[in-house]
């Protein structure tokens, strides 16, 4: 479509308003390549005044808007809308201050997650979480999907390190939200919200403390399952690691061809564990670790003995969703989470599963919180075999559900998984849920398609279901 974008070039300067159909189609989907669109205007701020205005003069039109950051996201979350605009956050890249006397940084939304951590190690601190992409990542899209990685185990997610936010509100109002002070803790419903009720402007993070040590242990089994029940067993014995991740033959396969990791060769999975802190205590767990993981049938350990050997031990995993590109034409990236214990029968289900349908599975996993990252192959030059990958994408989905678990840990919900929402929640909650949403955006206009299954509009009145609110029956929702 043709859309006027002289009132964005008097916000933001002719330079940063895109409209050429070629470079659009650069932004026409994230790191989930299966869903496309083309945006109808992108639009390059450089502060939070100038997204101010680009919204409130999306909402003077009735025009749809989606934030995007580095466009890494593997649920569509930042799928543009072809009648909207596409507000990019990537020229917003100034870390704005490092406060050691307090433990923090604040730093713009198109900051690189491993930037502040550049920023911050000359003075003994690094930003904690830690997804894959970290390299290229943005802050932003940190706090809209709030991103973990591998040493979410012990540190926890992007929302356990975000002291408070600035925002843009859907009405184009700028303010702050922070974990001070009385009343609701509306960061903590901001984060991880997908863009659906806002744009971050700012983030004001925690930095930690670097550890005193750090030890890296490689451990190769013959199975998967017989890795899943090592994981068990070192969590059960009390301890916490930093990481614990795990790839099966799979997944090194690839990485292996992409990277030449030189993991053991011959491995069913190999499982990374990281410990780190002060040195007494990491050497004590250490060597439980280590025996745990022989007594649970590793064929060969290594132990990393410098930065370099941990580097390597670490670039496999960290190259994996990339590197099944080299053994598959296409794949789907899946994201669920399952109870920990059950780890060893989840994964020879999906070993079944992947049998029978004849479409292979690489797993790939954040093997200590059991957040699983399944990577589906298929061919998409083959009739049918999309569909065939996303059946069995939702059957293990399902399995997750089963055992008690969620269908995403860290990529969010998006426009891809919406149409699963029904499955872990009932209508009562997804209207609760939009309500939530209508209460920061009643137009309807910040990211809109995203997260819910159907469209819920801000003026519908949910239906009366048995244990909802009575002023929600009596047609008072705009009360929430």
């Amino acid at each position: 479509m043709t859309m006027d974008a002289s009132r964005f070039e008097a916000i933001v300067g002719a330079g940063g308003v895109i409209t050429d159909p070629v470079r659009l189609r650069t932004y026409e989907c994230d790191g989930l390549t299966h869903h496309r669109a083309t945006p109808g205007v992108v639009v390059l701020p450089e502060s939070a005044q100038q997204i101010s205005e680009i919204v409130k003069e999306c909402l003077r039109l009735g025009m749809p808007y989606v934030a995007r950051g580095s466009g890494t996201g593997l649920s569509g979350g930042a799928l543009p809308r072809t009648d909207g605009v596409l507000i990019v956050t990537a020229r917003m890249r100034r870390i704005l201050s490092i406060d050691i006397e307090n433990q923090r940084a604040v730093v713009e939304p198109g900051v690189i997650n491993l930037d502040v951590s550049k920023a911050a190690r000359p003075y003994g601190y690094y930003f904690a979480p830690d997804p894959s992409s970290q390299q290229i990542c943005s802050i932003g899209g940190n706090v809209a999907e709030n991103s973990g990685g591998a040493h979410c185990l012990k540190y926890g997610f992007t929302s356990h390190h975000v002291l408070a936010c600035e925002i843009v509100c859907p009405d184009g109002e700028i303010v702050e939200l922070t974990r001070d002070g009385a009343g609701y803790d509306l960061l903590g419903a901001f984060v991880g919200s997908e863009g659906t009720l806002g744009i971050t402007t700012k983030v004001t993070v925690r930095l930690t403390r670097l550890p005193e040590t750090v030890q890296t242990l490689l451990a190769a089994f013959g199975s998967i399952e017989a890795g899943g029940e090592a994981v068990s067993a070192i969590i059960g014995a009390g301890v916490v690691p930093a990481a614990i991740e795990m790839m099966d033959a799979l997944a090194i396969e690839a990485a292996e061809a992409a990277v030449h990791c030189d993991y053991p060769p011959g491995a069913g999975a190999v499982l990374i564990v990281e410990l780190d802190g002060p040195s007494a205590e990491v050497e004590h767990q250490f060597k439980d670790v280590t025996r745990i993981c022989q007594e649970m049938g590793a064929f060969e350990t290594r132990i990393a003995a410098d930065d370099a050997e941990r580097a390597l031990i670490w670039k496999g995993r960290k190259s994996a969703f990339a590197a099944v590109g080299r053994i598959s034409p296409a794949y789907l990236v899946q994201d669920g989470v399952i109870p920990r214990t059950a780890l060893p029968g989840v994964l020879a289900r999906i070993d079944a599963l992947s049998r029978e349908s004849g479409v292979r599975v690489a797993n790939v996993f954040h093997a200590g919180d059991g957040n699983l990252h399944p990577l589906v192959l298929f061919d998409d030059a083959e009739p049918g075999a999309a569909e065939r990958a996303e059946e069995v994408s939702g059957k293990i989905l399902d399995l997750c559900i089963e055992h008690g678990g969620s269908i995403t840990g860290e990529h969010g919900v998006g426009v891809d998984k919406s149409r699963y929402m029904p499955r872990m929640f009932t209508e009562g909650d997804l209207d609760t849920m939009q309500m939530v949403r209508c209460a920061f955006d009643p137009a309807g206009l910040c990211n809109p398609g995203k997260v819910f299954p159907t469209p819920r509009l801000c003026g519908e009145v949910p239906g009366v279901r048995k244990g909802v609110h009575p002023l929600v029956e009596q047609g008072k929702a705009d009360l929430f």
